[in-house]
């Protein structure tokens, strides 16, 4: 059988309505606006409220895509949530959202490659359709990063912040959409960016919490040197199975984990830093949440037109990257 084209058919997403200035910050750890500003490019970050969870983040930016799309929860065949921050080990974030959107009965599943989640997502969805099994698919990046950061810690809670972005994807009647997947991993990096306790190889114990092992913790000079690289191969791959060439290219939507790697991974790719769509100045790193909110913005602001090229390309823990080319239609 035939792959159906698939594409997106709505758009949301949700930041909490804490904002967390450099200046805050300086006033918690021994840093400066300048030093955050200068070495990663952010400025403010949104950071949920104690009652608010990750779920609570996808529900928001679920309902606004699903109005996006003209649709009601109900019509959704499939809920996928790429989150590395759920609500609890399980259930699944995903059933939760499922309840807190008013529905039963719909498959439900949470995914878990960190920053690199969304296109992973994307990816998973996409093929349910083009398979035609799912009609409806609802893909949602969702984060509360604030829960898991050593906020005494200066090289890391400068970095994170919370929110959600979410699509829908259906098949694409005029068969544009998604034009290729580029997705990959490489496990001997798992140790460069990780949050170690908590699970089946490190449980929870007070020996864990006084070691500080329920925090993110990163070896940023590694990360930095992994990701310039492997976001310029990721966009390269799917680029060439896509059939298109980079200068066909119409925005970028990046990871937005810092100035310097989406700066040096342009670079890389020979492409004008014009052309990536960049709002990490105001978000920080939101991992699986930040290219769709991303993405969100870039369409509401009224920049993508039917036939735009769009490359989606992002790196995380894992260590994990991912990349898709879209032919916008909708």
């Amino acid at each position: 059988m035939k792959a159906r084209p698939v594409g997106i058919a709505g758009l949301g997403s949700y930041v909490p309505e804490k904002i967390l200035t450099n200046a805050d910050l300086e006033r918690m750890v021994d840093t400066s606006d300048e030093w955050i500003r200068t070495r990663t490019g952010i400025s403010t970050r949104h950071i949920a409220a104690k009652n608010q969870s990750t779920s609570d983040l996808a529900c928001e930016a679920a309902k606004a895509a699903l109005d996006d799309a003209g649709m009601e929860a109900a019509d959704l065949d499939l809920i996928i949530v790429a989150t590395c921050t759920p609500d609890m080990l399980f259930p699944a974030t995903a059933c939760i959202l499922q309840e807190k959107l008013g529905i039963k009965g719909v498959a439900a599943f949470d995914l878990e490659a960190a920053c690199s989640g969304f296109i992973y997502g994307l990816a998973v969805g996409a093929q349910f359709i083009a398979a035609g099994i799912y009609e409806n698919v609802l893909v949602v990046g969702a984060e509360t990063l604030s829960r898991i950061v050593n906020w005494q810690d200066r090289n890391t809670c400068i970095l994170f912040g919370d929110g959600a972005g979410a699509v829908v994807l259906k098949p694409a009647e005029n068969g544009r959409g998604f034009l290729s997947f580029h997705l990959g991993a490489d496990g001997a990096g798992a140790d460069l960016l990780k949050l170690a306790a908590g699970g089946a190889a490190m449980p929870a114990s007070a020996e864990t919490i006084a070691q500080g092992k329920h925090f993110l913790h990163m070896n940023g000079n590694e990360v930095f040197k992994f990701a310039v690289r492997v976001m310029g191969d990721a966009a390269e791959k799917c680029l060439n199975k896509a059939g298109i060439s980079k200068e066909e290219i119409s925005f970028v939507v990046p990871h937005q984990a810092n100035m310097r790697i989406v700066d040096a991974a342009m670079r890389r790719l020979d492409l004008p830093l014009e052309k990536a769509f960049i709002n990490l100045d105001r978000y920080g790193n939101m991992s699986s949440a930040s290219i769709p909110v991303a993405l969100n913005e870039l369409y509401r602001a009224n920049r993508l037109t039917n036939g735009d090229i769009l490359l989606l390309v992002g790196f995380g823990a894992g260590l994990t990257w991912g990349s898709t080319i879209i032919e916008w239609s909708k």
